[in-house]
């Protein structure tokens, strides 16, 4: 091997030849991951467990010992992990990398041992072979399923010795193959192939046996620095990249190269020992060294572009649908009412057996399909491929012509006998025979349906008999085997298929298919009475072209109402699941109120671990106590607070954790600070003796107790007590204000004092009379509120610390009066109170007043006292119930959620130190890290800039911030931007999706296993004394700033990093998280921003240094000359000591990262860098919540319990969608994705057993993904929905997935009309892709029949179907305009055949199209968790905001890019874009995006609505017209008008104005080399059609017969015209066809002319079109005179010709390669440029609709924001903040202060002057920045138009508005506002003349009208 060249990295050096130098040495300093792994001396926190030790030492065994390697010299300090990297040639960082990896593992495993070893000093020998056999079972069971022998050779144990060295080395060698493998992890039977020769390498090395060629002992065949790189991957990503180049682009056809699921299955069969061989021969065919046509082909399977890709993969649902559809007919046919009347009759049974005739036939296409697909799969390795091929074929073939014959036979023998002979009957049996031979395999399948655990064991035995025995069922594959569920879920998921198939064939067989029996043979009866057509008809006078079209809608509905009744079922399931699994009973605070007292217990119970065991499984009668428990807490039975309340410490670590999400809230700013104090748990102190529950649970509770007394101020003590005592918040607020009033007391007034003595001496008294229960017969109950108002007064006085020391001896005074002389009920003389210690014994009068020098009030520094004194003031004198406390909304709902789900059910958590370890990761590309200053300044042209529409949404959250700041030292917040700016961008970046909010987000797992890890092992002594110190140090910060109006200094911030339990560590809470916990954030692109000095690189560093669990891995570029790259994965951090980055690893990767689709690809090279048994894979637009991360160590225990017959190896997660609020769309979208993501998934998961991955945030069983081809798939364009295949994948290798909704996680949405319509795009190609892959077509394959449904409907079923749904539309409108424009239509009318088979194809259309089955599992859980009203009101209001438009329009989105993918391709990555839209789109944005989705579609049915509307008999009667067309008007409207409803500012009518100009500007722009789609309509257009060039030969044929169908217009139309004259000879059409000749020949001349004579002879070119024109009007009056032409005809051709001209100019595109070398195309060009012209005159009249639009306030209901309203009075206030520079005068003022919180439109127009701006016909609730400084104008000129010399300083020079408004003439006045006013009018942005002519016009009708109104 040549040396390579040194990259510039001093300590990084690599070069010399690959035997002849040992590898460079490491550098000096190593900077470590988590463990310093190579340093045990190190004094690191997770060096102290002696589980880490264990196993370092493990891998220190000396290795003098193993052989040494060539040219090596073996260091005494070196590990396994050195020896295997220098023995085979792996870099030293992957080794590095690899043993913290394997020590992480071990150490954490042996942790969980349970018991604990003997010898924790030493590897147990359990914890290595577990992971042995979990890390090698993939390569395990290759071996097995390939009949080779594994290469993984223990030893045996011989007597109580144990050594681990090879078991370590067979492990460690996996995951440095792993670790390096970079691409190649995407094939892990590949990596299976390296690891097995390279083991068996190892093994050699080891036993040293003699080499007979050399004589010398054995070596690897590959050693050497980078060795491992260069020999053994290079050449496998060589030829991975090689065909990833071949692919171009992603464009060229599937079967045209091999992706990496290609080769990865070329190693599913002994081929590739032979092909292949090791040493790895790279002249063989499967590498790149060979020309393509030797190289290996596609290898078990052959993506190929079809729709007959659905029936093929699902074949067994489609039989089922067409033999149901098949055998209703024949029943329904009879005319009986009830099928089993029709059974009755012996023809109906016999002729019911034809469909066993088409299910042969059906089984005869599905091979003719297999073999059309897969037949370049045949080689000369699989020729029993093709001879299975073959012969299923001819099978299929063959019964068909048996059924066929024998069933012949039957009626030919009854038909001889002319009745039902023995001799016909003994033919009918002997087709049944026939049948039951047929029928075998799927009565075999049934049984094994029955019994699973047999197929599952036969499937899993690779024995070659079993493979001879199912050779002809299906190919045998290493994947989808074994995936039979258990019985209980079988039948679970059966029963709920049962009925919804019974369900449908019933509604089937009466509602669809009976009701259309009777007008179709009606319609057939026609033909008797011979039928007169319109038309010439080409087929005769049988109408079945009529009958074939009245059918193909309902046949449509039927093969896809399956997709609703599937939506219904399932909707009720989950919510019966949701309610069984107890979601939702906590919907609110009021609820939580309720259920507080037992929320502390659960909290207990869940998140704290229980004492562990030594066994560690749980016995039966462990988990019936911890159900019963379980109900206790649920249901509130018994009294569980009693428990805690006499356990300080339990209740104090509940505090804890309450107080620490409390704390986390106010961080986030969702709470205040007066909140923080409301809802918090304080510390037991002051002797309280009940639990100090929040204030916001003790609101009113004592004012009701003192109501209650004076009620039963004479009964006895008990039936008080009993009373107060209902309530458990009753009895401790009475309790607590009693001992807190003590302590009060006691504090303020000195010890040793008389009055000290005569308190206490008091509060004795009462205490013995409450201990006695005499307390109401010795005190008067009445006098408690006048006690009460004294306290109050006393106890405020207190808390504004003013010091009014008299104030208070007063006070203190009345007090004293009240308790000795009213308060008791016995009299007593002063004497007696000096005997009983109640009264100074000295009297004198020179002594002053009681109390007067007792005082000591304590000083305002004492924090914790005055916080623990405001608690008592809320306690005595809050009257209202709290329930706004808090405020925000989601705090709100984050609180409800983590309560309620304490009350689910779900493991224990064990301790910190027992929990399964784990790690995030989160992709990311460029996207924004945090907002920028001028991304947050910036206004749009509304006026409007980020920070202020974010201040506007989350006002109450602003508030919070801009308290927090005052607390951090700000003095003013006009100062933010200069003080505080790192904090305002993270405020605004925390509201975004950004990068930042999901660091935050994650690393509260960090903070939370620290705090768990404190609490698990603290002491009772160190929780009593901690939140002590954690009062104190809250207390100190919040009341830091103004006390008693003196500024005090900043406190410390209010941070993470010191509050709460974060106090109290001591030290070994960090160790625990960093191990068992990793957050890797996948920066791809961070190297190259680093390098050019990008703010992105600094805004990670940023989080780098505020997150110290956080690493980044990105991929360096490190050139070295000549164009020569060499790349690299490398990690970093940052060093909290060093005060900088380092870099941990840096891996040498063999090429460039993509090669195919990015965000696999990038997830893929930083994995090996995650740590754990579990990876949770996170997106950079989620979020996630305190509260939620202190269950996930109950969430890792899932994986250790069975979840059906397999322990789950994905745990889904909840989400929660955070981006609802922020507009309507969001809104609709958030619940659309809320009600899958809840009760979709849990309805997937269970009962149905098919939840795939559809993304994040779920959690992954990492080490059994990672041997399996990792967490998503990466194969160019048919991977684009990379995360669902990860769950195909884990389904097809026998994992299982499983869905839990006690945690949550939060996530971002798309919130613009764009972004959403990227978004599905995205998706809706996906599963276009999906539907052609060989992962969906194995799972629709190998799957049960029931499950195979469930996949279905859950997956590419749903868009298949959704684009059915617009077919059947289509086939409606055609079917309808066919019969009206033949005659039939008429004829039927007038032989009066009843028009009930209307009903019966409209049934379900309607409500499909609204969007109902998309909305019912909406409204079903949001009943489920928010109540019935709360859900059908959120319901009603999203259909006032007109969400049927949007989910229509989403429906279109769908249906055009799923089905565009399946027959073109195209599919691709869409960058919608996160941030927030409050932005104008110009129409020709919107026509770029949906002009061939949506327009173009809509205008069509819209015009076939109007032909039919024309030409219909049935269209006269209004009535059933519009029941026909409804639902298709309103696709058609939603189509057209979504993009200018959920539009900002979309009716505004000068918006409007300008997009008509800017959209004519993109049309006529003809564009350039350089020139983008954006600039010019014809490089759009061009864009447009690249599908077309890129597609098969098929996908063209059928777009062309698609486009066919535009010419049945001018075919139907035509004969209608007058000038026909009735005729119906062929003739008439073809004559038709000279007006399409002349009108491209006019069209050409005048064409020829412009572009001759245009430019310089322009007269010559008008001469050309007068003579044109004259030669038109003369043709046309001509033929008005001389034939039947009608002036009408002129018109109506123009629905026949318009089409006829698109289709041949979609025709024309299609075969564009054939055309553009001719002078055809630039007509072809020029042509399709009309349709645009026309559609901007379409955008003319739409504007008209607009202007007419904006006239209306509830137009502002159609805004894209959520509350328009507001949305105004943002542009409002935006305008006033922008304008505050202007002096206004005192009178504008004063308008602005009274009318503050109104529109600046009643402002302005109040009373009679209302009317008159609606006159102006002026939008009064939707105007831009410009009209809202037009209204600003006219404001100053009312508020100064009294005064010339008051206006000169405000309106301009010398008061000319004043002047103007006294102008009569229009022109003059128009000219003084035109040039006098320059000035103000570019102060204000008026640039546009016709702003100021409404300006004016404005004025004069103020002035006219209204002249005394100022």
């Amino acid at each position: 091997m040549s040396a390579l060249r040194q990259r510039p990295v001093p300590t990084r050096g690599r070069g010399g030849d690959l035997r002849a130098q040992p590898p460079p040495p490491p550098p000096m300093q190593e900077f470590y991951n988590i463990i310093p792994v190579h340093d045990l001396q190190d004094d690191h926190p997770s060096l102290r467990y002696p589980e880490v030790r264990a196993v370092a030492a493990a891998l220190l065994r000396p290795v003098m010992n193993l052989p040494t390697p060539p040219f090596v010299t073996l260091a005494p300090n070196m590990d396994l992990m050195n020896w295997l990297g220098v023995s085979f040639g792996f870099q030293h960082d992957n080794v590095r990398n690899q043993r913290e990896n394997l020590v992480l593992h071990l150490a954490n495993s042996q942790m969980r041992l349970q018991p604990p070893p003997v010898n924790p000093d030493e590897l147990d020998r359990g914890v290595l072979q577990s992971f042995r056999k979990k890390l090698l079972n993939n390569y395990t069971s290759w071996c097995s399923f390939l009949r080779v022998k594994s290469h993984v050779h223990l030893p045996t144990r011989r007597g109580n010795s144990y050594d681990p060295t090879r078991e370590l080395l067979y492990v460690s060698l996996y995951l440095l193959i792993w670790g390096e493998a970079a691409n190649l992890r995407f094939c892990p039977e590949l990596i299976s192939y390296i690891y097995h020769h390279m083991a068996m390498e190892l093994t050699k090395f080891l036993e040293q046996p003699i080499d007979e060629f050399t004589g010398r002992p054995f070596v690897p065949s590959i050693s050497g620095d980078c060795a491992f790189l260069k020999c053994i991957v290079m050449p496998f990503y060589q030829t991975i990249k090689t065909e990833v180049e071949g692919s171009r682009n992603g464009t060229a056809p599937h079967s045209a190269w091999r992706n990496y699921d290609d080769i990865n299955e070329y190693f599913w069969s002994r081929r590739c020992f032979k092909t292949l061989k090791w040493p790895i021969n790279y002249g063989c065919n499967f590498f790149d060294t060979v020309p393509k046509f030797e190289r290996v082909g596609k290898t078990g399977f052959v993506e190929q572009r079809s729709f007959w890709n659905v029936f093929r993969s699902f074949d067994r649902l489609w039989i089922l649908l067409i033999l149901f559809l098949q055998a209703s007919v024949i029943v329904a046919w009879s005319g009986k009412k009830y099928p089993w009347d029709a059974l009755r009759e012996k023809d109906i049974r016999v002729e019911l057996l034809t469909v066993f005739i088409t299910w042969a036939g059906l089984r005869f296409w599905q091979s003719v399909l297999d073999a059309g697909t897969q037949y370049s799969l045949v080689s000369k390795q699989t020729v029993w491929l093709g001879i299975r091929m073959v012969l299923k074929s001819m099978a299929a073939l063959t019964w068909i012509v048996v059924f066929a014959v024998f069933y012949a036979r039957i009626w030919i023998q009854k038909n001889d006998d002319r009745r039902w002979s023995a001799a016909a009957n003994q033919r009918i049996y002997t087709f049944l025979k026939a049948v039951c031979v047929y029928v075998i395999p799927e009565l075999l399948s049934l049984l094994f349906f029955v019994i699973p655990w047999v197929r599952n064991w036969i499937e899993g035995l690779d024995w070659m008999i079993i493979s001879w025995l199912t050779w002809w069922f299906h190919t045998r594959i290493f994947v989808g085997r074994g995936l039979r569920e258990g019985l209980v879920d079988n039948i679970r998921y059966s029963l709920f298929w049962i009925v919804v198939l019974l369900w449908k064939f019933l509604f089937s067989y009466f509602l669809q298919i009976q009701p259309l029996v009777a007008p179709t043979k009606a319609l057939l009866n026609l033909s008797r009475v011979r039928v007169q057509y319109n038309w010439h008809e080409f087929f005769g006078s049988s109408n079945r072209i009529a009958v074939g079209l009245l059918w193909m809608p309902v046949v449509l509905i039927y093969f896809i109402d399956l997709q609703i009744w599937y939506s219904v079922f399932s909707s009720f399931v989950g919510a019966a699941i949701g309610l069984f699994s107890h979601l939702g009973e906590i919907r609110n605070m009021e609820q939580l109120r309720l259920r507080f007292q037992f929320f502390a217990s659960a909290m207990q119970f869940n998140l704290m671990p229980e004492d562990q065991l030594l066994t560690p499984k749980a016995t039966l009668v462990k988990k019936l106590r911890e159900a019963i428990h379980r109900l206790q807490l649920r249901y509130g039975l018994g009294q569980p607070y009693k428990k805690i309340e006499s356990s300080q410490v339990e209740a104090t670590r509940f505090a804890l954790i309450w107080n620490e999400i409390i704390i986390t809230l106010r961080e986030e700013d969702l709470i205040s600070d007066r909140e923080v104090e409301l809802m918090e748990l304080p510390p037991n102190c002051w002797n309280i003796r009940v639990i100090r529950w929040p204030c916001l649970l003790l609101c009113n509770e004592l004012l009701l107790a003192l109501s209650q007394a004076e009620e039963l101020a004479d009964a006895p003590d008990m039936w008080l007590w009993v009373k107060i005592c209902k309530n458990e918040y009753g009895r401790c607020s009475v309790i607590e204000a009693y001992d807190s009033i003590k302590h009060v007391l006691l504090t303020i007034i000195k010890y040793g004092t008389e009055e000290y003595s005569i308190v206490s001496k008091l509060f004795e008294e009462i205490d013995l009379c409450v201990q006695n229960g005499k307390l109401t017969a010795t005190f008067k109950m009445t006098v408690l509120q006048k006690i009460h108002a004294k306290l109050v007064s006393l106890v405020d006085l207190l808390v504004k610390q003013k010091n009014e020391l008299s104030q208070a001896v007063n006070l203190l005074q009345a007090l004293y009066e009240l308790c000795i002389r009213e308060f008791p009920k016995m009299k007593k003389s002063i004497y007696m109170l000096m005997e009983e210690g109640l009264a100074p014994k000295n009297m004198a009068a020179d002594e002053g007043l009681l109390f007067e020098n007792a005082i000591n009030i304590p000083d305002a520094e004492d924090a914790d006292f005055y916080k623990q004194l405001r608690r008592l003031h809320t306690i005595l004198t809050s009257k209202d119930s709290m329930n706004n406390v808090p405020l925000n909304l989601e705090a709100r709902r984050r609180i409800a959620f983590f309560s309620n789900s304490l009350f689910m059910n779900m493991p224990r958590a064990p301790n910190v130190e027992k929990m399964m370890a784990f790690s995030v990761l989160t992709p990311y590309y460029d996207e924004d890290v945090l907002y920028k200053k001028g991304m947050l300044q910036d206004e749009n042209e509304d006026g409007i800039s980020t920070l202020f529409y974010l201040q506007k949404i989350y006002e109450d959250e602003w508030r919070n911030f801009i308290e927090r700041m005052h607390r951090e030292g700000m003095d003013d917040e006009d100062d933010i931007w200069r003080e505080k700016l790192r904090d305002l961008r993270l405020w605004a970046s925390y509201r975004g999706q950004t990068l930042s909010r999901t660091v935050r987000g994650m690393m509260y797992y960090y903070r939370a296993l620290q705090m768990l890890s404190f609490l698990d092992a603290a002491s009772e002594m160190d929780i009593r004394m901690g939140t002590q110190e954690i009062a104190s140090h809250h207390s100190l910060n919040r009341n830091r700033g103004a006390i008693g109006g003196a500024k005090l200094p900043a406190a410390k911030k209010f941070n993470r990093a010191v509050s709460g339990v974060s106090l109290l560590f001591k030290g070994h809470e960090y160790g625990f998280a960093l191990m068992k916990f990793t957050y890797v954030v996948t920066c791809q692109l961070y190297g190259r921003q680093k390098a050019k000095g990008e703010s992105h690189a600094e805004e990670i560093l940023f989080l780098m240094k505020n997150n110290e669990a956080l690493r980044v891995a990105y991929v360096d570029e490190v050139e070295l000359g000549r164009d020569e790259v060499e790349y690299f994965s490398v990690l970093v951090k940052y060093d909290q000591k060093l005060q900088r980055e380092v870099e941990i690893y840096r891996i040498r990767l063999p090429g460039p990262l993509k090669l195919g689709e990015g965000k696999p690809e990038n997830q893929n090279h930083a994995i090996i860098f995650t740590r754990g048994d579990a990876l949770q894979t996170i997106d950079m637009n989620q979020d996630n919540f305190f509260e939620e991360t202190l269950k996930m160590r109950n969430l890792l225990e899932e994986f250790k319990t069975n979840h059906g017959i397999r322990k789950p190896t994905i745990l889904g997660v909840r989400e929660n969608v955070f981006t609802g609020s922020v507009s309507s769309l969001a809104w609709f979208m958030s619940a659309q994705e809320t009600s899958f993501v809840t009760l979709g998934q849990r309805v997937l998961a269970n009962p149905l057993k098919v939840r795939m991955h559809y993304g994040h945030p779920d959690v992954f069983d990492r080490f059994w993904f990672l041997t399996r081809g990792g967490i998503s798939k990466a194969s160019r364009v048919i991977n684009i929905s990379e995360d669902i295949f990860a769950g195909f994948n884990c389904t097809l290798r026998g994992g299982n997935v499983t869905h839990h909704e006690y945690i949550q996680v939060g996530k971002g949405r798309d919130v613009g009309l764009n972004q959403i319509a990227m978004f599905e795009a995205k998706v809706a190609s996906g599963n276009g892709e999906q539907v052609l892959s060989r992962d969906v077509y194995r799972l629709g394959h190998r799957l049960d029949f029931f499950r195979m449904l469930s996949f279905y409907y859950s997956s590419v079923g749903y868009y298949f179907n959704t684009m059915m749904v617009v077919l059947t539309v289509y086939t409606f409108l055609w079917g309808r305009l066919y019969l009206s424009l033949s005659g039939v239509e008429q004829h039927a009318k007038d032989q009066s055949i009843s028009n009930e088979a209307l009903g019966t194809i409209l049934n379900q259309q309607f409500i499909i199209q609204l969007g109902l089955f998309t909305a019912l599992p909406m409204v079903v859980e949001n009943t489920l968790e928010h109540g019935f009203l709360p859900a059908i009101w959120d319901f009603l209001k999203m259909q006032l905001q007109l969400a049927s438009f949007f989910f229509t329009f989403s429906m279109g989105t769908r249906t055009h890019f799923f089905g565009r993918t399946i027959l073109h391709g195209g599919a691709k990555y869409r960058a919608t874009g996160r941030g927030f839209v409050v932005e104008h789109k110009s129409f020709a944005e919107n026509y770029r995006l949906y002009a061939r989705s949506h327009f173009v579609k809509a205008i069509e049915l819209g015009v076939i609505l109007a032909v039919y509307a024309s030409y219909s008999p049935l269209a006269k009667d209004s009535f059933v017209y519009i029941a026909m067309t409804i639902s298709s008007w309103f696709v058609v409207v939603s189509w057209i008008m979504s993009p200018f409803v959920f539009n900002p500012s979309g009716f505004d009518w000068l918006k409007t104005v300008y997009d008509f100009d800017d959209f004519m500007n993109w049309i006529w722009c003809r564009g350039g080399a350089l020139a983008e789609a954006n600039k010019s309509w014809e490089i759009w257009w061009y864009e447009e059609q690249d599908h077309l060039r890129t597609t098969g030969l098929w996908g063209k044929l059928l777009e062309i017969i698609l486009d066919l169908r535009f010419f049945f217009f001018q075919y139907g139309v035509v004969y209608q015209l007058g000038i026909a004259n009735h005729s119906t000879s062929v003739g008439v059409y073809l004559l038709s066809w000279i007006y399409m000749i002349v009108a491209v020949g006019i069209y050409v001349v005048i064409a020829y002319a412009q572009d001759k004579y245009g430019a310089k002879k322009h007269i010559y070119y008008r001469v050309v079109q007068l003579v044109v024109i004259i030669l038109v009007i003369l043709v046309i009056v001509l033929l008005l005179e001389l034939t039947p032409l009608k002036f009408i005809d002129l018109v109506t051709s123009l629905m026949a010709f318009i089409p006829t001209g698109w289709g041949m100019i979609s025709i024309a595109q299609v075969v564009r390669p054939f055309l553009q070398s001719t002078v055809v195309w630039e007509t072809v060009v020029s042509l399709a440029r009309l349709p645009c012209r026309q559609e901007s005159c379409s955008m003319m009249h739409l504007a008209e609709v607009c202007r007419f639009l904006a006239l209306f306030p509830a137009k502002s209901q159609l805004n894209n924001v959520k509350s328009c309203s507001a949305f105004q009075m943002m542009k409002l206030l935006a305008l006033l903040r922008k304008e505050q520079s202007l002096k206004l005068g005192s009178r504008m003022e004063w308008i602005w202060t009274n009318n503050g919180n109104d529109s600046l439109t009643h402002a302005l127009f109040r009373h009679q002057m209302k009317d008159k701006w609606l006159s102006l016909q002026v939008p009064a609730e939707d105007y831009d920045a410009h009209d809202l400084n037009l209204l600003y104008l006219l404001t100053l000129f009312i508020c100064n138009s009294g005064s010339k010399s008051s206006s000169n300083e405000t309106i301009g020079k010398d008061g000319k508005v004043y002047e103007m408004m006294r102008v009569e003439d229009q022109s003059e006045a128009y000219m003084l506002l035109n040039n006098d006013m320059n000035s103000l009018h570019s102060t204000l942005d008026i640039p546009s003349k016709s702003r100021r002519l409404r300006l004016f016009q404005l004025v004069q009708h103020l002035h006219k009208e209204n002249a005394d109104y100022t």
